[in-house]
């Protein structure tokens, strides 16, 4: 698997911040039990190319299982060892070849013995921002995020739409141009998650990551909920089932809602739904 950075000066179209070209990724044989092995690689995505520009907030929509967290992960740098790949992944890079990607999970990772304002900064001082810039840019933050108040609140004393809210702030915190959104709201119940992804459709959340121009900034978000892509989403590519390849590919016209900004009987077929 060819990693080459930078990839802005490598890619066609206008300001790439991430390229894929041509990935293919499986995994070995699991074991299926009483010590036999299953027979044959499990091919997870199949010669799948992606390009996201400076900007772009693009969903990766797709059944279960088809590869969609599995494609994140490799944007990451997060896969399995055991993990077999060809082709090209180009993602943001410091001068040091560290990627500058963050990733988001579905569990809010908070951890229950720090404050929130606290569990904001892990991350950030762990991707070396200064403490002082990093505490100064959360308390603005919070207020952004609809936190304000609640800096000192254990995790225990947050509902779950504050958890994830607080677990995307601190991805955000990072300062990294890329980021890596795995279905965030998924653990959330239909309610809340509905409301989080009205809040999230009103925050601009491009403008949230890294600002280097060296790198361009950009947002991935992996879901397999249509409406979640439609009202989030500058662009959705859609995903077969297992080995995922890219089907379908819709820009979001210039209108103000989701329904009138996308297809969305051409989404559910190209979903086979």
């Amino acid at each position: 698997m060819t990693l080459t950075e930078p990839v802005r000066a490598q890619v066609t179209g206008a300001s790439a911040v991430l390229a894929v070209r041509d990935l293919t990724i499986s995994f070995p044989p699991a074991r299926a039990g009483r010590g036999s092995r299953a027979a044959g690689d499990l091919n997870v995505l199949d010669s799948l190319s992606l390009e996201v520009s400076d900007g772009e907030f693009v969903a990766v929509l797709g059944p279960s299982g088809c590869g969609k967290s599995t494609l994140l992960r490799a944007l990451a740098g997060l896969l399995d060892p055991s993990a077999r790949l060809s082709g090209e992944v180009h993602v943001p890079r410091d001068a040091g070849g560290n990627r500058l990607t963050a990733w988001m999970p579905q569990r809010d990772g908070l951890l229950p013995w720090r404050g929130a304002l606290s569990n904001a900064l892990v991350g950030a001082i762990a991707a070396g921002v200064p403490r002082a810039h990093a505490q100064a840019r959360a308390r603005t933050m919070f207020r952004e995020f609809g936190l304000a108040g609640f800096e000192n609140a254990w995790p225990g004393e947050l509902s779950g739409g504050m958890r994830q809210r607080l677990a995307l702030l601190r991805t955000c915190l990072t300062a990294r141009p890329l980021l890596l959104l795995d279905e965030p709201f998924g653990a959330l119940d239909p309610v809340t998650r509905r409301r989080m992804n009205t809040w999230l459709s009103q925050m601009r959340l491009t403008e949230h990551a890294g600002a280097d121009p060296a790198h361009g900034r950009a947002v991935v978000l992996i879901t397999h909920d249509v409406d979640e892509a439609m009202m989030l989403a500058d662009r959705i590519v859609v995903l077969s089932e297992r080995p995922g390849r890219i089907v379908h590919e819709v820009r979001a016209a210039g209108t103000e809602t989701s329904a009138e900004r996308y297809d969305r009987e051409a989404l559910l077929a190209a979903l086979d739904l």
